[in-house]
């Protein structure tokens, strides 16, 4: 922090009591994760995230969309496609996931 700068606690607590309530929700982190790798239809998200129903996929890519961290696109076709990518904040995101991910390796036992 450069010098004259005063740290905020309740500011930071309540960005990071934001960012784990959305992020905490089950499956949007394992979502998001999963679009790391690049666009993915619907399906095949479906299979990637193990355990997850139809009707929650799309409520959770619904509020990802909605919070502008993953785009939807829809190819009319024949035959209609849907597609989902990260968005650049989404993308912005990546790197605190993958931190997130080494320090659970590194300090939390499967139970």
């Amino acid at each position: 922090m450069a010098s004259g700068e005063e740290h905020d606690v309740r500011a930071c607590d309540g960005a990071l009591a934001r960012a784990f309530k959305f992020l905490g929700k089950r499956w949007n982190g394992i979502i998001l994760a999963t679009l790391m790798s690049g666009p993915t239809g619907f399906a095949q998200l479906r299979r990637s995230v193990v355990g997850i129903s139809d009707s929650v996929l799309s409520e959770r890519l619904g509020e990802l969309t909605r919070a502008g961290l993953v785009d939807r696109n829809v190819d009319e076709g024949p035959p209609i496609s849907v597609e989902y990518r990260l968005t650049p904040s989404g993308n912005a995101l990546l790197p605190a996931l993958h931190e997130l991910s080494v320090w659970a390796e590194a300090n939390l036992t499967d139970t």
